[in-house]
C-alpha cells in the first residue's frame, strides 16, 4: 500500500478488485449476504453503496453466491450486471443468519488492520506532525482569559504530543482549556467505518465522536468513485470523557456480537480529555497504570476475544484536567509519567474584570466596569471569596433570570448582582453542626 502522509493530499485508493481491498473473499461473501438478508432485494449499485465497494469488487463474489445458490437474481435492465437485483435464497439466508451471529457487523466493508495502523503511524506520528506556533496557541485560546504563563505552557505541550496534566481550583475553565487544545489539531484524518482483524470486525467509525467534513462540492468530491468509500474524512477529534469513565471502556468491548473500539481508540489522532480526573470509580494509579506503556511506546495492545493481543497505534494527546490536588491524587512517581503540568489558577482582579466583560458582550449587554468594582468591594473582598473563572458568567446569567422574574429591564444592576451573589455563594457559617 503506498501512502502520501500528507494530510491535506491524501486519499484512500480506491478498490478494483477483492484483492485490491486487502480481505478475504469470504467476508466480502458474508457481508453480501447480510446486506441481502436485512434489504431483500438489492441492485448491483445499491449493493456498492451500502458496502462502500464497487460493483467491481462485488461482482465475483455475487457471482460464486448464486453459483452456491445463495443468492439469485430476480430482475434487470439492459444496462448490465451492475444494474441487476439480487435476492437472498432461503439457503443464502440460513447462511446469513449464521454470520451474523458471529458477528453483529453489516455495515460498510472493513479495512485490513494493517492498513488502517500504517495509515495512522505514517500520518499521526510525533516525527511527522508539523510545528505549532504560538501565535497559533494564542489563536486556539483566544476566546478564553488565560495568563500568559499558561498559554507558555501548552504550546510546548503540544508541540511534544505528551500528555498534559491540567490541574487547579474549580471553576476555573479546566475543561475549556482542554477543548481548545482541539482548535490546534490542523488537517483531517481519515477513519475507517471498520476495521477487519483476525476474522474480527470492530466499528471505528462513531457518530458521536468522528464529525465528517461536509461534501461540500469539489472536483474530488464529484468524482466520489476515485477514493475509498471504507473511508470517512473527518474533523481530527476532541473526545471527552468524565468521571463516568471505566477500566472497561479502555479495552474493546463485546456485545451482542458486536465490537467496539475503547475511548483511546475512537481519539487517534486528537485528543482525549479526561475530565474530572480522580473522581471515576477507578483509581487514579489504576488508569495511569493502564495507560503507562501506551504513553511511553505510542502502541496500546488490545485482547480480541480469541485472547490473541494486537498492537494498535496509541497516536492521541491524553489531557487529565482535574481540581483536586495533585499530591492527593498520585505520588510523585506517578505524576512524573506525564510531563507536562498547567496550573489553571485563580484569575486576577484585572483577568476577572476581562472575562466580565467579554461574557457581557457574548449577552449583548453594556459593560460598566463600576459594576465589578462594586461586586470585589462590597461582596467578594468583605467575605474573602475567592475569584474564579466561571463566577462572572454565573453571576451575570442569575442576574439576568432576577431581572427576568421581576419584570425588570434586560441589563445589570448593582442590585441584581447583589442578589445573584445572594443566591450563589454560600455563607460557610451557618448550618447546624453534627449528625
Amino acid at each position: 500500500m503506498s501512502l502520501m502522509v500528507d494530510q491535506a493530499t491524501w486519499r484512500p485508493p480506491q478498490p478494483q478488485t477483492i484483492e485490491d481491498t486487502g480481505l478475504r473473499p469470504s467476508v466480502v461473501s458474508d457481508l453480501i449476504l447480510k446486506a441481502l438478508h436485512a434489504a431483500g432485494d438489492l441492485t448491483g449499485l445499491a449493493l456498492g453503496d451500502r458496502l462502500g465497494l464497487p460493483f467491481s469488487v462485488l461482482e465475483t463474489g455475487l457471482d460464486l453466491l448464486r453459483s452456491q445458490q445463495l443468492c439469485e437474481i430476480v430482475g434487470g435492465s439492459a444496462i448490465g450486471p451492475p444494474s441487476y437485483r439480487y435476492r437472498i435464497t432461503t439457503l443464502g439466508r440460513e447462511r446469513a443468519i449464521a454470520a451474523l451471529s458471529a458477528n453483529a457487523y453489516a455495515g460498510v466493508a472493513p479495512v485490513p488492520f494493517e492498513a488502517y495502523s500504517f495509515y495512522l503511524t505514517k500520518t499521526f506520528s510525533r516525527s511527522v506532525q508539523r510545528r505549532i506556533t504560538p501565535a497559533e496557541v494564542e489563536a486556539a485560546m483566544s476566546h478564553l482569559v488565560l495568563s500568559e504563563r499558561v498559554i507558555r505552557q501548552l504550546g510546548p505541550a503540544m508541540n511534544a504530543g505528551q500528555s498534559i496534566f491540567l490541574y487547579g481550583p474549580p471553576g476555573n475553565g479546566k475543561t475549556a482549556i482542554a477543548s481548545a487544545l482541539g482548535n490546534l489539531l490542523s488537517g483531517d484524518i481519515w477513519i475507517p467505518h471498520a476495521i477487519e482483524v483476525e476474522g474480527f470486525i470492530i466499528q471505528v467509525f462513531d457518530p458521536v465522536h468522528h464529525e465528517p467534513r461536509s461534501s461540500a462540492p469539489s472536483k474530488l468530491d464529484l468524482e466520489h468513485d476515485m477514493y475509498d468509500r471504507r473511508w470517512i474524512r473527518c474533523r481530527r477529534p476532541l473526545v471527552t470523557v468524565g468521571a463516568e469513565l471505566s477500566m472497561e471502556a479502555l479495552d474493546l468491548t463485546f456485545h451482542a456480537g458486536a465490537c467496539r473500539p475503547p475511548v483511546q481508540w475512537i481519539a487517534n489522532g486528537g485528543v482525549l480529555v479526561i475530565d474530572d480526573f480522580g473522581r471515576q470509580r477507578s483509581t487514579p494509579r489504576q488508569l495511569l497504570n493502564r495507560w503507562i506503556h501506551p504513553l511511553e511506546t505510542g502502541v496500546d495492545y488490545l485482547s480480541l476475544p480469541s485472547g490473541q493481543k494486537i498492537g494498535v497505534p496509541f497516536l492521541v494527546l491524553p489531557v487529565f484536567a482535574t481540581n483536586i490536588k495533585p499530591a492527593d491524587l498520585v505520588d510523585e512517581a506517578f505524576l512524573r509519567r506525564i510531563p507536562y503540568k498547567v496550573l489553571a489558577q485563580n484569575p486576577t482582579p484585572i483577568e476577572f474584570a476581562q472575562i466580565f466583560e467579554n461574557v457581557c458582550r457574548d449577552q449583548g449587554l453594556e459593560y460598566d466596569p463600576s459594576l465589578v468594582h462594586h461586586l470585589w468591594e462590597t461582596v467578594l473582598l468583605p467575605r474573602g471569596i475567592a475569584l474564579r473563572g466561571c463566577q462572572p458568567r454565573d453571576l451575570i446569567h442569575q442576574a439576568l433570570a432576577h431581572a427576568r422574574y421581576h419584570d425588570q429591564p434586560r441589563q445589570l444592576s448593582a442590585q441584581l448582582l447583589e442578589e445573584a451573589c445572594a443566591a450563589y455563594f454560600v455563607d460557610q457559617d451557618q448550618g447546624v453542626s453534627g449528625r
